[in-house]
């Protein structure tokens, strides 16, 4: 069973979390249900254009961003984010997908848990998550946070590796320096002239995107989730394109809840595969871009994709 906010009806927790929560007046009370249903406490409650002044310190600094005007948000979560450093309290933030963009430009990876448009439950999961982190001391091993990143950060270092060493041999075979020696029905083929080495075009990066939704269609959105490739190819075909892409406009590439969009975002930020980029004409956007370790890493996939014949999946 569970009760009108989505919780279970035994959802009663003593999580002993001090909270400070910033919200205007009017704002969704989603937050404060989910600190009343871990018996937190607010020890301070804050609007936006308030300063932040001396509190108690929390656990956790939770703020309320849906339907706050994004030149308020622009101006004062910069601070909010600084102060949460400061006392080494967990930060969330909870907003709506209109304030994607301005959120992602002040605070995105690290310590911060960003929802877009969750539910109490959503809430609950994120605040916990929060403040067990902000509790574990420096140097402490945090399993779930490291075994994630670590995983990740294997999986795109084979990726890479791979896609080198593909590279590599593509480019031997075609130089004529391939290790092994030719069978002698190959041989003529070492005085022709060697295929030229295609580089990546977006325009093969949008068909596999395209194929990707395509498949979608068929199969159904949510069976071949795979965000963080989704995400590669959006970027990698901007690169490309020499394009910019905004955060809200990455969480749509990723093809799932923006939520889950944004959490994947900070991953892959965090194992430096993407970087944030201020806009330096406006403030309250951020764009995304491969760091120069992802870009050499896709370009050696596509390469060798291409020299071996197949298709970008």
């Amino acid at each position: 069973m569970t009760r009108p906010d989505g919780l279970p009806d035994a959802a009663n927790y003593d999580t002993g979390i001090d909270a400070v929560l910033i919200a205007a007046p009017g704002a969704p009370d989603r937050l404060t249900v989910a600190l009343a249903a871990l018996n937190g406490r607010i020890v301070a409650r804050l609007d936006w254009p308030a300063g932040f002044g001396d509190h108690a310190t929390p656990q956790v600094i939770v703020v309320e961003a849906g339907g706050v005007d994004p030149a308020i948000i622009a101006e004062h979560l910069p601070g909010i984010v600084d102060q949460a450093v400061r006392m080494q309290a967990g930060l969330v933030v909870a907003m709506g997908v209109d304030e994607i963009d301005v959120v992602a430009a002040a605070t995105l990876g690290g310590s911060t848990r960003l929802l877009v448009d969750p539910t109490v439950g959503d809430c609950v999961a994120a605040i916990v998550v929060a403040a067990e982190a902000a509790r574990m001391p420096a140097g402490v091993f945090d399993f779930h946070r490291e075994t994630d990143g670590t995983r990740l950060e294997r999986l795109n270092t084979e990726v890479a590796r791979i896609a080198e060493a593909l590279a590599r041999l593509t480019r031997a075979e075609i130089e004529g320096d391939a290790p092994a020696a030719p069978i002698v029905g190959d041989r003529t083929n070492r005085y022709g002239a060697p295929p030229a080495l295609v580089e990546p075009s977006a325009a093969d990066v949008r068909r596999a995107i395209r194929a990707r939704r395509l498949r979608d269609q068929f199969f159904g959105a949510t069976l071949f989730e795979d965000p963080g490739w989704d995400m590669l190819l959006d970027l990698y075909a901007a690169e490309l394109e020499r394009g910019r892409v905004s955060v809200s406009s990455l969480c749509i590439a990723a093809a799932v809840a923006p939520t889950t969009a944004l959490r994947w975002i900070a991953r892959m930020t965090d194992t430096g595969l993407f970087e944030r980029r201020p806009d330096l004409l406006d403030r309250r956007r951020a764009f995304m871009v491969l760091s120069d370790r992802a870009s050499e890493a896709m370009r050696g996939y596509i390469v060798a994709t291409r020299g071996a014949d197949l298709r970008i999946p």
